[in-house]
């Protein structure tokens, strides 16, 4: 019997991250079985608490970039306003290196919190893909479906049958996928199954050109029905199912555990954004701050409104992983509350020197001390029509070029001097 492996996300980075985080997901699967737990609930819930332990360096730096960017805005707005109107391109390139100079002075890079924003991004997109789509990445789950799919391949006219399936169950989530002859494929078939509801499974094994193998797709439908069981829910049902079926069958456990997936996912997302640490901002921020406060009002609930339609086992990842990134914040702020600022520029300046020093760099208060007296460094001529503060900015442009070009220094050069003043500079550090 061959071994079916499901559709994976081919999506550029995020479909090699996704492979990564199948190994993590199917790892946790591997090790619950062999305590006689088989249960995919279970599975997503720990995934999401180890996939957003591993990101919480991150959150770190994200959350020290935002307390360094609250005590830099006043400085940045100061920049602005001094340049506000002016869009002539020598005014605009003083703003730009006068700005330069603030993230500098902080010891942080204007992009700091982007970078750990692309890197969350593809993370956060996999992690997605990985719960969409299980029997994709965990290999024991799709290992299910195998002898079904064989039978299903076989009958004349399956690609037809299934979908008219999918049109009559109104399956707007599922998608076929064909071969280049227009069959569909084995994959697709697998992600078909596992899509299907309780009642969805017993319409399908009545269908009159898969009767000689019903058997097989009743046995199917047994044995993935209590891996895709959480506290009475099927994790591939969608929430909004169940809450409709409360008109013929009335209220019952189900219905109001359905009920609560989009509840817990609203509060717990609403939680979430409470706890993280908001920026007072002054009138100049006031539409930004309103902004961040209308996004922080609908977007648990388009949580809510989306966990509804969605199936329940991404209602759980939802509800699981704002109830991770709480406790992480909390943690996270009290850790930042015990930060003192000097100490955070500090260590921020010391990596920023570590850089500059691999590029080939002056220390950045090297640079510093050429805006303040080039004397020392520089003797050439300056030209006389250009303002003080443009003589220190190329001055300072020029002891960085000097480092650069530090090896192949000749005597009584500009480099040589500057490859002086490091030396003098390194020496002082040792001591």
């Amino acid at each position: 019997m061959e071994m079916i492996v499901a559709a994976k996300s081919g999506i550029p980075i995020i479909g090699q991250v996704a492979d990564v985080m199948g190994w993590i997901m199917n790892g946790i699967y591997w090790l619950l079985s062999r305590v006689g737990i088989q249960n995919l609930g279970l599975c997503i819930i720990i995934f999401s608490i180890i996939i957003y332990a591993l990101m919480t360096p991150l959150q770190i730096q994200q959350q020290k970039f935002s307390k360094l960017s609250a005590i830099m805005q006043p400085e940045l707005q100061k920049v602005q306003n001094k340049y506000k109107g002016k869009k002539d391109q020598e005014s605009m390139q003083k703003m730009q290196d006068e700005t330069q100079a603030i993230y500098q002075k902080y010891g942080v890079s204007p992009s700091g919190s982007c970078v750990q924003i692309l890197i969350q991004f593809p993370v956060l997109m996999a992690l997605w893909q990985v719960i969409y789509r299980i029997p994709s990445y965990v290999s024991s789950v799709a290992n299910i479906f195998t002898e079904a799919v064989d039978k299903i391949i076989t009958v004349n006219g399956a690609t037809e049958i299934l979908q008219n399936f999918i049109a009559d169950n109104k399956m707007t989530r599922v998608s076929l996928v064909m071969d280049e002859a227009g069959v569909v494929t084995k994959s697709s078939i697998v992600d078909f199954l596992y899509a299907l509801s309780s009642d969805q499974w017993k319409s399908f094994a009545d269908i009159k050109e898969f009767s000689g193998f019903s058997n097989v797709i009743e046995k199917t439908a047994g044995d993935i029905r209590p891996l895709q069981n959480f506290l009475g829910l099927n994790i591939a049902d969608q929430p909004l199912t169940y809450i409709k079926s409360i008109a013929t069958t009335g209220i019952t456990l189900v219905a109001i555990a359905a009920v609560l997936v989009p509840v817990l996912a609203w509060f717990t997302q609403w939680m979430n954004y409470k706890l993280m640490p908001q920026a007072a901002g002054g009138n100049d921020e006031s539409a930004v701050m309103n902004s961040m406060k209308t996004m922080n009002t609908v977007m648990p609930i388009m949580s809510a409104f989306f966990c509804l339609s969605f199936p329940v086992g991404l209602g759980i990842y939802w509800i699981a992983s704002a109830l991770v990134r709480s406790v992480q914040q909390v943690l996270i702020n009290r850790h930042m509350n015990k930060i003192d600022i000097d100490d955070l520029i500090n260590e921020n300046l010391k990596k920023m020197e570590k850089k500059r020093a691999k590029k080939g760099l002056p220390p950045q208060k090297i640079t510093n001390q050429a805006h303040q007296n080039v004397k020392n460094i520089n003797t050439t001529t300056i030209n006389k029509g250009n303002s003080g503060e443009e003589n220190q900015m190329n001055n300072a442009k020029k002891i960085e070029q000097a480092y650069s070009m530090a090896k192949n220094a000749k005597a009584g050069s500009i480099a040589a001097k500057a490859n002086m003043v490091r030396d003098y500079d390194e020496r002082n550090k040792k001591k």
